[in-house]
């Protein structure tokens, strides 16, 4: 797997949020910095404490459009965001399954699913910050802030 570069421009999609609502992600393009967050599973521990983290920073997701892609169908993602309380967009990658996770290199076809990839995407649809782990190690949403912070600089 091939993680797009910092300055590179960041793969387009279209893909339908939690509630069915079409996002794109070059609509953000000229209104806001984005931070595209892969996860593997809904329901699952580590992801779970990730995305709850993120929830409890709105601090943090006052600074940017906060998306989580991860291979689930869009009706998982809504009962997973009705009983977390996630207010920001979930994305479902499952069909064509796995496309945006592949397209930006986070895709682990032997499991069927997204590893744990972030990306901070700027205004103008550019990466100027990634982290990429594993599927068993958590990421620190105290990164997220630096990376945005750089943007705001």
């Amino acid at each position: 797997m091939t993680l797009p570069a910092a300055g590179s421009r960041a793969p387009d999609f279209s893909t339908r949020n939690q509630y069915g609502e079409q996002v794109r992600l070059s609509d953000f393009a000229g209104h806001r910095n984005v931070v595209l967050v892969f996860y593997p599973y809904a329901f699952s521990q580590v992801c779970t404490s990730e995305l709850a983290a993120l929830r409890d920073r709105p601090d943090l997701l006052n600074r940017a459009e906060f998306l989580a892609v991860s291979c689930d169908p869009m009706f998982t993602l809504r009962a997973y965001a009705d009983r977390q309380e996630l207010g920001f967009s979930l994305l479902t990658d499952f069909w064509p399954h796995g496309a945006i996770a592949t397209s930006y290199g986070v895709f682990e076809p032997t499991q069927g699913c997204a590893t744990r990839g972030t990306f901070v995407i700027d205004r103008a649809g550019l990466i100027r910050w990634s982290v990429h782990n594993q599927l068993p190690d958590a990421r620190n949403p105290d990164d997220y802030a630096a990376a945005l912070a750089q943007l705001d600089g």
